[in-house]
């Protein structure tokens, strides 16, 4: 692997703390912005990498030298002219190599970079967007993508009112091919990544992909958020993020637990969050759990409901719950069903599957995509398949009153927990991880 690193920042922001120092090189705990990102570099196997310096060039070549106290190959290339994010590289390009990684000088990460650039390679695609979900997708940039990871839309910031859109925002970390950008001229004027260049290679129908992870990666650009990011820092809040590293998880039904319980939804407008399930998903998270939706969805099979038309109702989801400051890493769903002689169903998709409930597909799903410890993770279900779930895979189930209430009796499997609902369950969940830590 191979990284260039925006580093043409001036940082007025930060002038408090920068003391004249280009932004790359403000500290943060003690130690350079700069050198977090190539301690990342060098930990993750990246041999070498491109630094793009503007503002203070000369501070960050001496502060670089040759890169190898990190055990890397540095090169600093010097921006004459500020020419934006995409222009630094554009302008570069004949010095960069033919595939490489892109990370902006103000961000702060812990990103497992082999397993984002492999996804990229067996993807195939020209260009890789680092995505991830946040709390407030309302008001951030998002990137659509269809069932496969392609992207296929970049909606800035404001969106209209009532937009159905993913929380799936654009971080800023990207893995390029030079091919995809030989047809762009050195601009004259500031380029941009998100507004100028993606929104191009859509149009002239290059291979995007969109890789989601629950990574912490943030920018350190202004006061408040450099001080967030410090206290992250120092409460191992980053170093846990990372994908690289093993977490528990609270794997959760979708209707009848999160949102109300919807014969055959199949329209956005049917969403409606249970009360208290919003702060549930906050309270998980914030304790350390990551949380993935895993959901049987036959209405596609049956040919109720289109892929496209499911993924704009989990966009609905998204949504509502983002409007209430919570998120979910992802959501697992499973499109079959066996049983047949529905009019208009999908031949195809009328099968026996490991994925659907109460088979474990989509919780191995999960696991090998999110790096999970099922050993310290529950299933939150309404339904005794959801309990029989959790049996076959080994987690900790929890059912709930809310939606099917148990009624269900499609299966003889007793739940470890019973609870009214998912507020009520977090609630136990979070004090019960917070009494084992003490031990």
């Amino acid at each position: 692997m191979k990284a260039v690193i925006l580093a043409g920042g001036k940082g007025s922001r930060l002038a408090a703390r920068s003391h004249g120092l280009p932004k790359p090189l403000v500290l943060v705990n003690g130690k350079a912005l700069l050198e977090h990102q190539l301690e990342l570099l060098a930990r993750h196997g990246v041999e070498q990498a491109v630094v793009l310096c503007g503002y203070g060039a000369a501070a960050i070549h001496d502060f670089c030298g040759d890169g190898s106290r990190w055990g890397l190959r540095l090169k600093c290339i010097d921006e004459v002219v500020p020419l934006g994010t995409a222009g630094a590289v554009i302008a570069a390009l004949d010095q960069l190599p033919d595939e490489f990684l892109v990370i902006y000088g103000d961000t702060i990460m812990d990103v497992d970079l082999p397993r984002f650039y492999a996804a990229h390679m067996a993807s195939g695609a020209d260009a890789t967007l680092f995505l991830h979900p946040n709390d407030h997708p309302q008001d951030s940039d998002l990137v659509e993508t269809d069932e496969h990871g392609r992207v296929t839309a970049i909606h800035g910031y404001p969106h209209p009112e009532g937009a159905l859109l993913p929380n799936q925002v654009n971080a800023a970390l990207y893995v390029l091919k030079a091919s995809a950008l030989r047809g762009f001229a050195v601009p004259e004027a500031p380029l941009d990544f998100a507004k100028h260049v993606f929104p191009r290679l859509l149009e002239e129908k290059f291979h995007l992909h969109g890789y989601r992870s629950p990574e912490y990666i943030k920018d350190a650009g202004t006061p408040e958020r450099l001080e967030r990011v410090e206290n992250d820092l120092r409460a191992g809040v980053i170093a846990r993020s990372s994908l690289a590293v093993k977490r528990p998880a609270i794997f959760l039904d979708r209707d009848g637990t999160i949102i109300e319980q919807v014969s055959y939804l199949i329209r956005p407008e049917q969403i409606k969050l249970i009360p208290g399930a919003a702060e549930a998903i906050r309270m998980l998270h914030s304790a350390g759990y990551r949380i993935a939706v895993v959901t049987n969805q036959p209405v596609i099979a049956r040919g109720d409901c289109t892929t496209q038309q499911l993924l704009r109702i989990h966009d609905c989801l998204e949504m509502a719950l983002g409007r209430e400051g919570a998120f979910i890493d992802r959501i697992y769903y499973c499109p079959h069903h066996p049983d047949k002689g529905f009019e208009g169903e999908r031949a195809e998709l009328k099968i026996d599957c490991e994925c659907r409930k109460p088979g474990g597909g989509m919780i191995r799903q999960a696991v090998s995509g999110l790096n999970l410890d099922l050993s310290a993770s529950w299933l939150i279900g309404d339904s005794t398949m959801d309990i029989q779930t959790a049996r076959n895979c080994g987690v900790r189930a929890v059912l709930l009153r809310t939606g099917l209430g148990g009624r269900d009796q499609h299966y003889d499997a007793a739940p470890d927990y019973v609870f009214d609902d998912l507020l009520a369950a977090a609630r136990f969940i979070v004090q019960q991880n917070a009494a084992a830590n003490e031990r």
